[in-house]
């Protein structure tokens, strides 16, 4: 499927080595040039999430292709609200949202795509990742817990696994939610000083903090080894939200304008129904 995406905010990977440092975590400047402002934008969101649902319900009932829409991000990066803002009215009878924590032991005594296949979508289904598969050749890279021979091998299994949905209708984005070190340490402190957010805070985010460039690293190469046309993965600025939000709205929903899901024809003659 040829996808005539719209400019935003966001880098697509396909095919290209990937350096974060040089791309911005802001999207201010993109959208300044654009002429689109924090209020614009909220709008335009407004306007792309009823075609979303539309578009969806459709997917729905063609009942033969899916989506899977993968997120990634440092601590903090805004996965979650990102999702939110997404699906916000999109009937939730044809989405699933699935959250990766760490492996179970059950899931560690299998390989590492074992516990990601059954959340897929099945037809007509869009399915969200809150972080993935992905996880195993960044956390486990990071910390030591695989060589490099295995995280290697790992791209090389995820492209496969990722080649194996789409060539069964699946069609694939990814996001990476790109924010800058500075922005994490604002949201972290923030986390802190608002009691009310204390539960969002864990100590050991600062131990991963303090792995940033190593975690860059890990995220460059996934980024780079894993980004087919077919799967292509997204740098998206995030350190402004309503950026971030608008940039990957406009991506999905362009992919499902490009995959035109039609109704299905029905197996009756409809002029002869007569309601009484």
């Amino acid at each position: 499927m040829t996808l005539n995406l719209p400019k935003t905010s966001a880098v697509q990977v396909t095919g290209k080595s990937v350096k974060l440092a040089d791309i911005d975590t802001n999207g201010k400047v993109f959208f300044a040039k654009q002429n689109i402002d924090k209020e614009g934008a909220k709008a335009r969101l407004q306007e792309l999430r009823q075609r979303l649902n539309a578009l969806q319900e459709l997917l729905y009932a063609e009942h033969s292709r899916s989506v899977l829409l993968v997120f990634q991000a440092m601590d903090t990066g805004g996965k979650d609200g990102a999702i939110e803002k997404l699906m916000t009215g999109v009937n939730p009878a044809g989405v699933h949202v699935a959250p990766f924590k760490a492996p179970s032991t059950k899931e560690r005594n299998h390989d590492f795509l074992w516990r990601i296949h059954p959340h897929t979508p099945g037809k007509g289904h869009i399915a969200v990742f809150n972080r993935s598969h992905y996880e195993d050749v960044l956390i486990t890279r990071v910390h030591g817990l695989i060589d490099d021979k295995t995280w290697l091998q790992r791209y090389e299994d995820i492209n496969n696994f990722e080649s194996l949905l789409t060539n069964h209708g699946t069609v694939i984005l990814k996001f990476f939610l790109h924010i800058s070190k500075e922005e994490q340490a604002e949201r972290l402190q923030a986390r802190l000083d608002d009691p009310a957010k204390h539960w969002k805070f864990d100590p050991s985010d600062l131990i991963e903090r303090a792995r940033w460039a190593d975690y860059q690293a890990a995220y460059e190469d996934a980024l780079s080894h894993c980004s087919p046309a077919e799967a292509p993965w997204f740098v998206v600025p995030a350190d402004q939200k309503w950026a971030r939000d608008l940039a990957i709205t406009e991506l999905v929903v362009a992919t499902l304008e490009a995959m035109n899901p039609q109704p299905p024809k029905v197996d009756y003659d409809v002029a002869a129904q007569v309601v009484i």
